[in-house]
Formats: C-alpha cells, sequence, structure tokens
C-alpha cells in the first residue's frame, strides 16, 4: 500500500487482537467463557476497550484470533461490532482456532496465532500491524504510537508502562537507553532495572507491539520453523528482536487518552478476582480514576435495547434506592438499597435487600432480606432470600470462593451445591 500525502497510519494498519486465553486466575468467572469476553463496567466486555482503541484511533481493520470457549465472545463481536462495511474498505475477521495448517495444531502460542492466519493479513494490503491483547482496560490512541515507530525506524515499537521498580517483578520490563531503544527484555526479573534520569521507575511491557509487516512476516516464518521456539512475542520474538534488531520502547503517558478528570494514565489487567472487582469498584468513586463518560473516546460495545432502570417503594427499611453506584439499562431496585455498587444489565434487587460494593453481572436476582457486601456475582445467579455475605469470612469461605482480599465470589453452581448440603 502505497500512503497518500498527510495521510493518517492508521489507515495503513491493522489491529490483530490475540483473545484466546482463558485467563485462569479470574476462576468460575471464566469457566464459561474466555477473558476477554468477561463483562466490564456495567455494560461492556473486557475486549471493548482494545477494540475502541482501535477504533477511536482511525483503525478500520481488525481481526480477533480467538481460542479458549470462545462461543460468548464470538457472539459478542457478532452482536456488538458487525458495523463493519468491506464496501467501505473496513473489515473485523474472528478468527477461531481452527486447524487452518495443520489438523493437530491449534494456536501453539501469541505468535504462532498470527503466523497461521498469514495469508488473511496479507489480504488486507497493510503496511503496519499492531498485536494487541484483548484482555486490558485503557483508552489509547494508537496512532501516536504508529508514528513514533515510522519515524523511528524501529523492527518493533513496544507499548510500556511506568511502574515502580519494586513493583516490576511481575512484568516483563524493558531495560533501555537514553533514546528509548530497548537494550534488554527481562522476564519477571528480581531486580528490576531503574529508567535514563529515573533509577526508582521501570518500563513494563503492556503485550502491545508495532511491527511493519513485511518485517513481521518474515520473522513469523522463520520462528515457525525453529523447533526449539515456543512461538510467543514475549518469550522469543521480542527477545530475539532486542538482541538482533532495533526495538524501540513507547511510554503509554504519551499516547494515554484522557478527559479532563483523569489525573493520570490509566491501565489494569483485571486478570485476579480481587482486581476485577476493585476496578469495576473504583467506577463507583465520585471522581473515578476511569472516566468512562468522556464521548470524545466513546467506549463501543453491544448496545441492548433495554428499557430504562426502576427505582420503587419508598418507606422505611424499605426503599428502592443507589448511592455512589452504577445502575445500568432494565435493573429494577426494588425496596433495595445499594451502596458503592455496580449493577449490569437486568438485576432485579427484591426488598429489603441490601448490596454493598457488589459488583453484579447480568440478570442477577437478588432475592428479599439478602445481605451482600464485598461481592462478585457472576452472570444469572439467584441470590436466595436472607442470604448474607461478606460479614462471617469463616462461612463465607465454606460456599463461596473468598479471595485473599476478602473479596467473594458467588456463581450459582456454588449456590446450588450450599442449597443440597443445608437440605
Amino acid at each position: 500500500m502505497q500512503p497518500r500525502p498527510n495521510q493518517r497510519l492508521s489507515s495503513q494498519a491493522m489491529a490483530f487482537v490475540l483473545a484466546g486465553g482463558r485467563g485462569s486466575r479470574l476462576k468460575e468467572l471464566t469457566d464459561k467463557r474466555a477473558k476477554p469476553a468477561v463483562y466490564f463496567g456495567g455494560k461492556t466486555r473486557i475486549i471493548d476497550f482494545a477494540l475502541s482503541n482501535a477504533l477511536n484511533s482511525g483503525i478500520r481493520k481488525m481481526a480477533i484470533a480467538t481460542q479458549y470457549k470462545a462461543h460468548s465472545l464470538i457472539r459478542h463481536m457478532q452482536r456488538g461490532w458487525g458495523f463493519f462495511r468491506a464496501e467501505r474498505n473496513e473489515y473485523l475477521d474472528i478468527l477461531p482456532a481452527s486447524q487452518r495448517v495443520d489438523e493437530t495444531k491449534w494456536y501453539l502460542g501469541t505468535a504462532d496465532a498470527v503466523t497461521q492466519n498469514i495469508d488473511i493479513v496479507d489480504s488486507y494490503d497493510v503496511k503496519y500491524v499492531i498485536i494487541l491483547a484483548g484482555d486490558h482496560i485503557y483508552k489509547m490512541d494508537y496512532e501516536i504510537m504508529l508514528r513514533q515507530h515510522a519515524e523511528s525506524g524501529a523492527d518493533v515499537t513496544i507499548g510500556c508502562l511506568t511502574v515502580p521498580r519494586k513493583e516490576a517483578s511481575a512484568f516483563g520490563v524493558m531495560d533501555i537507553d537514553a533514546t528509548g531503544r530497548v537494550t534488554a527484555f527481562l522476564e519477571k526479573p528480581k531486580d528490576p532495572p531503574g529508567m535514563p534520569g529515573d533509577p526508582d521507575s521501570t518500563l513494563a511491557s503492556m503485550g502491545i507491539y508495532v511491527f511493519d509487516w513485511a518485517f513481521l512476516r518474515d520473522l513469523l516464518i522463520r520462528d515457525a520453523e525453529d523447533a526449539n521456539s515456543s512461538h510467543d512475542f514475549g518469550h522469543d520474538l521480542i527477545p530475539d528482536i532486542v538482541r538482533n534488531g532495533k526495538a524501540m520502547a513507547h511510554r503509554f503517558s504519551e499516547s494515554c487518552v484522557r478527559s479532563g478528570l483523569e489525573e493520570e494514565p490509566y491501565w489494569r489487567d483485571v486478570g485476579t478476582i480481587d482486581a476485577f472487582w476493585q476496578a469495576n469498584i473504583d467506577l463507583t468513586d465520585f471522581i473515578p480514576k476511569l472516566d468512562l463518560y468522556d464521548n470524545t473516546w466513546p467506549i463501543w460495545t453491544y448496545a441492548e435495547i433495554v428499557p430504562p432502570a426502576k427505582f420503587i417503594h419508598d418507606e422505611d427499611g424499605r426503599r428502592g434506592s443507589a448511592i455512589s453506584s452504577l445502575v445500568s439499562g432494565d435493573c429494577i431496585v426494588s425496596g433495595s438499597e445499594v451502596r458503592n455498587s455496580l449493577l449490569f444489565t437486568g438485576v432485579r434487587a427484591h426488598s429489603w435487600s441490601a448490596l454493598e460494593y457488589a459488583v453484579v453481572l447480568p440478570y442477577v436476582q437478588v432475592n428479599r432480606k439478602a445481605e451482600l457486601k464485598n461481592c462478585v456475582i457472576d452472570r444469572g445467579v439467584i441470590i436466595p432470600e436472607g442470604l448474607v455475605v461478606g460479614e462471617d469470612p469463616a462461612e463465607d469461605a465454606k460456599w463461596f470462593r473468598r479471595t485473599e482480599g476478602g473479596v467473594v465470589l458467588i456463581t450459582q453452581e456454588m449456590l446450588d451445591r450450599r442449597a443440597a448440603a443445608l437440605g
């Protein structure tokens, strides 16, 4: 593709989203769905953030590689992201692991997921490919990262977070020189390197990579022939480029999209129950760290056609109310008190019940006199009358999954086992 003068680089790029992972640290939340398909923020799914960033950045060609329990993710793509039109040179392809290359091979690693679809990427006729993880919460203008990549002449540009050095051992981290060139890529080092001019901070990989497609295509073919490779970007391809090519770091702070309310760059890996609960509850703050109300950078999703939320009953002890909470459409708060909580679509909270610091996924029924605190409730769960969660840690742990942070995950299977045991 030959660029036109003043053409945005995003029009010459495609986003390849890696969305095949289970996210096993989310425990039962990913028993039926892949991590990118997990609900977040009242009406969206986690993958909507990466896709919305691409769309808002001007990218109109996207591919989503799926593998683990992909049905709900694919269904969400079909319902919420079906507005791309080929006649406008827009494409969104869903690429399930389908033994296209070999009848015995699923996707062997993140790089192999791209390798098995080289012919499809070729058909897009793009100059740049942005590799994205489909399981993080953030707002980012990829056009800025693309421009840095093109101007620096890098083989790969790596999206990086600035994190305190003492916390960086959980990440793949970059050692860089004064120009921003990556001199070493270290996977979860015990003693992370500092940054030039800032020895107390280090750069951690976001799992976002920009390549020229011609370069990446050749690299993938060579990697596929290497029997010793795990065919993974972070473990194999990126370290190889750092050693033998030119890898440049791109700081998230330079391309993070912020409204006037967000004080610092926001990025979260909601990969544990505690992190998932906290990131959702953070949205109920008076001034949240992530502004979902910024219409200049909308988070696109499947917009269900549902009636507005409804609050009924107005008597002492039985007043439908929600304080410092997010309440989605089709919710009915019927004589229930909701505080510092997030209710997804279709929740029913019945009389004399109370919810506090609760993340309630779609179509949950909270029956009368239930008291729920510091919890995550999976989709479609029916909370029995009078259930109390969040008061007695030992009782909670007996029936439900209670995390080290004190958050209780409730699924219907757990409630069924409890009901059977109690007779």
